[in-house]
């Protein structure tokens, strides 16, 4: 089987790889996503990480036997389409991202939803090898979700998998997606990052910012969250502890809606915390399952920050 190329749009990076036949990855590259330019530099911003990936690798992006893109938003892979992508830079009108990359790259692209391919990927080559049903949770700058059913993804009518819209309280926190108490609006780490500043400006201490600035960054990465944690911060550890609370509740309640077999936690603060606090999810989950006797097994993603890029690489056929 040829190379094939794979593309992980996230809301602070891009992940790029380049897979062998048996997907082993050959050559890759990450880059920031781009603050500025709207889609079209964020697709200007995946060539170029996908290029060099390619040259890691040792070829030609036209040689391959074609790109996967696992993207957020509402993603329609026969238009080659992006829309509402709510994380990323004055993307809410349908982009086509899929001619664009395909003009770039010299190659066929195929796209995904983000979460669902990093769930695939888990599903055949990672965690949840083994189980025929499982939900993905990827805890990152927002809360997303895949569904494996049967053995096989369950996409609904496109729009499966918002774990991160399941309303934990009602009336609640403001989410990123302008509706009221979902649980990305607690453990989302761009609402996490909005909830720390107010709290900061109205003189709350923390040292969250002042790490930030130490490494240079303009937002509160995974890594700065758990360096603040590991200081003993207090802000930065009664965030988390809420964001554990708010995937506790949600993901028990689609645990009891669906009955899967194993949850599977990602994403970058999911990855950055491993398995302690995989450890403390389940924990949370337990009051909240009906079926408690009995509950899912829940694994750390074991494909790490390559799992998305690598799953995007399935998508190629």
């Amino acid at each position: 089987m040829e190379a094939r190329g794979g593309i992980d749009l996230g809301g602070t990076k891009i992940q790029a790889v380049v897979v062998d036949g048996d997907y082993g990855v050959v050559g890759e590259a990450r880059h920031p996503t781009p603050r500025d330019g709207g889609p079209a530099g964020v697709a200007e911003a995946m060539a170029g990480a996908l290029r060099e990936a390619a040259a890691a690798a040792g070829v030609e992006p036209g040689s391959l036997a074609g790109v996967g893109v696992g993207s957020p938003g509402n993603v329609d892979d026969a238009a080659g389409t992006v829309s509402r992508a709510r994380n990323l830079p004055d993307w809410e009108a349908s982009f086509e991202l899929g001619p664009a990359l395909a003009e770039a790259l010299g190659t066929r692209v195929r796209l995904g939803n983000d979460v669902q391919v990093a769930t695939d990927a888990e599903h055949r080559l990672g965690a949840g090898r083994g189980y025929t049903s499982l939900l993905g949770v990827f805890w990152g700058t927002g809360v997303g979700g895949g569904i494996i059913l049967d053995g096989e993804a369950w996409l609904g009518r496109s729009g499966a998998g918002e774990i991160g819209h399941m309303v934990v309280k009602r009336d609640g926190a403001r989410c990123p997606c302008g509706r009221r108490g979902c649980m990305e609006a607690y453990a989302g780490r761009a609402a996490m990052e909005a909830h720390a500043r107010k709290e900061h400006e109205h003189g709350t201490k923390t040292d969250l910012f002042s790490i930030m600035r130490k490494h240079e960054r303009e937002r509160l990465t995974s890594g700065i969250w758990s360096r603040a944690v590991e200081k003993g911060d207090h802000l930065a550890k009664h965030l988390i502890e809420r964001a554990v609370e708010a995937l506790g509740c949600g993901v028990a309640s689609a645990c009891n809606l669906l009955d899967v077999e194993a949850v599977i936690i990602g994403g970058g603060m999911g990855l950055r915390f491993g398995e302690p606090g995989v450890e403390r999810i389940a924990a949370a989950m337990q009051p909240h399952l009906f079926n408690d006797a009995n509950p899912p097994d829940v694994r750390l993603a074991a494909l790490g920050d390559l799992g998305g890029a690598t799953g995007a690489a399935l998508l190629v056929d």
